[in-house]
């Protein structure tokens, strides 16, 4: 076996799917590795291409869990497992404090961005591009920064995008990430987290438009308040209505009603939803600290923050992944709605786009009830 940073292994050859001792990786990869011939027990196909990085592990989560959720990404291959060890990262505990005075306080760029696409809907994603590349020049030019790195996660696993012409004369600092398939919303963004060196991080959908003066106003407010590691902004639908997209922990009955009762029969459950969605505190007034959820279409974090929290979990490849992100981050720092900051949505609901995405809303649901605990009624 080669005792190098990258290697090919034949499935069919036990002595190759044990992975030499003392080889290029450690035990804990060699044990994984292990599991992944057995197939069944993982429901992955045994023959895969797999890529996952060693790392450093803190507290007292399991190693072989970290590497499976953290760090894999599998797609069909002939007969062959590749592995290829990656630069080490240190999977930080949510349970440390602030950094008064952070290492990036003082980074040249103040803000990094990252937007997750699959298949996008191309006008739409070229309105977010505009108005980013609109709000980015009026923040640059306001705070005298040179640069404000935009990263472009491609998570289309047959097509690729033509960046340069999508943006259309946008003068945005382009990044493109990909080749790297289907790995998820979440994962799709934490490919970049750990890369920015920026002092905010802003998390942002391809179906946003921003008001020119909205990273203005939301760095501001950050500045200002340092306790603050993630902010949510005023939110209009299309139709100009806000959009109550600041929630408290919800109930199954909450979700269901919401998200797949039809609108005629929700009138019985009008106040029980208003409550769920903080209407009776969430305005276009007044700031609003610490909503215990907050949407994943527009999410502001200090950087140091985000990288404390590890990013998104993983294991939600879509929808929930921000109710679980917003509950992390009251452990080590504050939430705040900031209405000055402002922004346009264009999503829509799970049950409107088929079988495949109530599918995925209701396995996440279930994992996100079993992570914080489940509430019926």
């Amino acid at each position: 076996m080669p005792n190098s940073p990258s290697a090919v292994y034949d499935c069919s050859n036990p002595n190759d799917v044990m992975v030499a001792r003392g080889g290029c990786l450690p035990q804990p990869h060699n044990y994984l590795i292990k599991r992944l011939s057995r197939g069944a027990k993982w429901k992955i196909t045994p023959i895969l291409t797999v890529s996952f990085a060693a790392s450093k592990y803190s507290g007292s989560m399991n190693p072989l869990i970290i590497c499976y959720e953290w760090f894999i990404s599998a797609k069909i291959s002939p007969h062959v497992i590749q592995t290829t060890t990656a630069a080490t990262l240190d999977i930080p505990s949510p349970r440390k404090q602030l950094n008064p005075n952070p290492a990036n306080a003082s980074s040249p760029q103040p803000i990094s961005v990252s937007l997750v696409v699959y298949r996008p809907h191309r006008a739409m994603l070229e309105r977010t591009l505009q108005t980013l590349d609109t709000a980015l020049d009026c923040f640059l030019k306001q705070s005298q920064a040179k640069s404000a790195p935009l990263y472009l996660i491609n998570n289309g696993t047959d097509e690729r995008i033509d960046w340069a012409q999508l943006t259309n004369g946008a003068q945005l600092q382009t990044n493109v990430v990909e080749g790297h398939g289907n790995v998820g919303y979440g994962r799709g963004h934490n490919l970049v987290i750990e890369l920015t060196a920026s002092r905010y991080h802003l998390i942002l959908n391809p179906d946003i438009e921003l008001e020119s003066s909205a990273l203005i106003h939301a760095i501001d407010f950050m500045d200002a308040h340092p306790e603050v590691g993630l902010l949510s902004p005023f939110i209009i639908d299309d139709t100009g209505h806000q959009q109550f997209l600041c929630r408290r922990f919800p109930t199954v009955l909450d979700l269901f009603v919401r998200g797949f009762l039809p609108a005629r029969l929700r009138a019985p459950f009008e106040n029980r939803l208003a409550r769920y969605e903080m209407r009776d505190v969430i305005n276009d007034e007044n700031i609003l600290w610490d909503p215990p959820i907050v949407s994943g279409c527009f999410m502001l974090f200090r950087t140091e923050v985000l990288k404390k929290l590890g990013g998104f979990d993983p294991r939600y490849f879509l929808y929930f992944e921000d109710y679980d992100l917003s509950l992390r981050t009251h452990e080590i720092a504050r939430v705040a709605y900031v209405p000055s900051v402002r922004v346009l949505h264009h999503g829509g609901d799970a049950a409107r786009k088929g079988f495949k995405h109530i599918k995925l809303f209701v396995t996440s649901a279930c994992r996100f009830f079993n992570r914080f605990g489940w509430k019926w009624l």
